[in-house]
């Protein structure tokens, strides 16, 4: 978008209004590949029935399908892979034949693709937060995900490069930064650099003008002290931890090729509460990998009622072609997948609950996001604890007389009800 834009291009909200319409599409999930098939067809028509004259498919599902995509969609004038961010303004180039354009297929040595602090970029989020991608790739050996083989290998951006990015986000009014990679304990590990991701953050945490810095996607094996550290010591860098885990049954997480035990989990888990304390830890799990018993899912239950996370997201096993667990046996069945995912997300609601009671009562501070998408008759918003989209909001029913924040303003909210996800209170 940065690169059209620079161009001249004007970047429109509205699909119906474009005369070239960018899909850019996601590979890694079943799920998310038949939501990327949609939007394709859904463009397809526009170019069809509508006003757009070029269409141009992008991203990860092109990195993975690109031969197929080719064959069965004639009415696509270009396809680009996830290493040709480059190629946007070619192929939105109406004089150019796109559909002659070599794919240049990814592969572990074509994956070099890095923006910096100079490549352009528009804001697709609110004014006030944005995502800030500090590598990109991955080289984790995990059996149920291609990631590796649609993004490359791990590759970090240079700390520099990401503070110069983060300081022109601060003049442009941005509060929040949610610092993003496919593995974002692993930062700066490629570049000989010990415990680079603590030192991003706490250079991150200096910032003037921001105000939230939040990390997202870290891996179980990497989280060490000094990170928590900066956690715990720096107001800015919020106690939040977004932590993957996937299972607690030591068998399941040997054939995920992901190691460790319920054990080792726990440890960690404790490890992080007791040098940070009030954080709050986010983590995800799969039902139904292959070779997973009723006895598996038993002890993945009672470890959650154990540790009692803040946040918690479940997804049932998708079998994707090309992934090592493609071609494990004792597969589970899909309704058995979604009855444990039932379960584990009634467990967490329950759990959610209880904790969230526990708050009422407090004030606490919360970056101010407008009108409430539940009602217009709320207004939300979001503790440092609760991470956009994926976590729950703080719904505001009242504000002392007069009061009118702006989203993106930081107010303080007292708590007077719990719900599963949400909590609500008045500004005071």
């Amino acid at each position: 978008m940065g690169h059209l834009r620079q161009q001249g291009y004007q970047i429109t909200a509205d699909a119906n209004e474009a005369d070239t319409v960018v899909v850019n599409t996601c590979g890694f999930i079943d799920s998310a590949k038949k939501e990327s098939i949609e939007a394709i067809l859904e463009a397809v028509r526009l170019k069809t029935d509508g006003t757009a004259k070029r269409l141009v498919v992008a991203g990860c599902l092109v990195e993975r399908y690109r031969d197929e995509l080719k064959a069965e969609l004639p009415e696509v004038d270009a396809f680009i892979g996830t290493s040709q961010i480059n190629d946007i303004l070619t192929v939105c180039d109406p004089r150019t034949n796109t559909r002659a354009l070599p794919l240049i297929p990814l592969g572990k040595q074509s994956a070099t693709y890095l923006y910096d602090e100079s490549t352009p970029r528009v804001l697709a989020t609110p004014s006030y937060y944005a995502y800030l991608k500090i590598a990109e790739g991955c080289d984790r050996p995990c059996a149920f995900c291609f990631i590796p083989q649609m993004r490359g290998h791990f590759r970090s951006r240079r700390l520099g490069s990401i503070v110069a990015e983060a300081q022109q986000l601060a003049e442009e009014g941005v509060k929040e930064l949610i610092l993003v990679a496919q593995d974002s304990s692993r930062y700066g590990e490629d570049l000989g650099k010990q415990d680079a991701l603590a030192h991003l953050l706490r250079e991150l945490s200096h910032l003037d003008g921001i105000e939230w810095v939040r990390v997202m996607y870290t891996y179980p094996t990497h989280i060490s002290d000094g990170f928590l550290d900066v956690l715990a010591e720096e107001p800015k860098a919020v106690k939040y931890l977004d932590l993957p885990l996937q299972h607690a049954s030591q068998k399941i997480l040997k054939l995920m090729k992901r190691g460790g035990s319920r054990a080792s989990l726990e440890r960690l888990i404790e490890r992080v509460r007791q040098r940070v304390p009030g954080i709050a830890v986010r983590t995800t799990f799969i039902t139904g990998f292959p070779g997973e018993t009723e006895s598996d899912f038993e002890e993945l239950l009672t470890f959650v009622r154990q540790v009692e996370f803040d946040r918690l997201g479940v997804f049932t096993y998708s079998d994707e072609e090309g992934t090592p667990a493609y071609d494990l046996p004792h597969k589970v069945e899909p309704k058995i997948a979604k009855q444990r995912r039932a379960r584990l997300m009634k467990e967490q609601s329950r759990i959610s609950h209880r904790r969230h009671k526990s708050r009422v009562g407090e004030t606490v501070r919360v970056l101010f996001e407008g009108e409430s998408k539940e009602s217009d008759l709320l207004w939300q918003g979001r503790m440092e604890t609760q991470a956009p989209d994926i976590d729950g909001c703080v719904l505001i029913n009242d504000a002392p007389e007069g009061l009118i924040p702006q989203p993106g303003d930081f107010v303080n909210v007292l708590i007077e009800e719990a719900h599963e996800y949400d909590l609500v209170g008045r500004i005071v």
